[in-house]
């Protein structure tokens, strides 16, 4: 699993993850400061989501790619704290629980 964090993202990088993005809506949050990268395993990502959605006020989206080893992208974006602090309630998630 690999993750990063993009502080003070240009308008072209958003406009890049907005393009890709799985969900419909069409709405860019406001006060996007940052944005968190994290790509893994489907079900490392279901979980990754759930933990950074219940840790702060972040948006979460899945961003499309073409991995032929079936890894996904989200990108969650929000204040600097705020993606910083679902990244790290991300980690300690992850690593609490056995994917093996």
């Amino acid at each position: 699993m690999d993750m990063r964090i993009i502080k003070h993202p240009s308008q072209g990088t958003i406009d890049i993850l907005y393009r890709r993005k799985g969900s419909p809506r069409d709405v860019t949050p406001e006060n996007i400061d940052a944005v968190g990268l994290i790509q893994g395993k489907v079900i490392e990502m279901i979980v990754a989501s759930d933990a950074a959605q219940k840790s702060t006020g972040v948006t979460v989206e899945d961003i499309k790619g073409n991995c032929p080893q079936h890894m996904l992208m989200l990108a969650i974006f929000g204040e600097t704290a705020a993606v910083e602090t679902a990244m790290k309630a991300i980690k300690e998630r992850l690593e609490e629980t056995d994917f093996q």
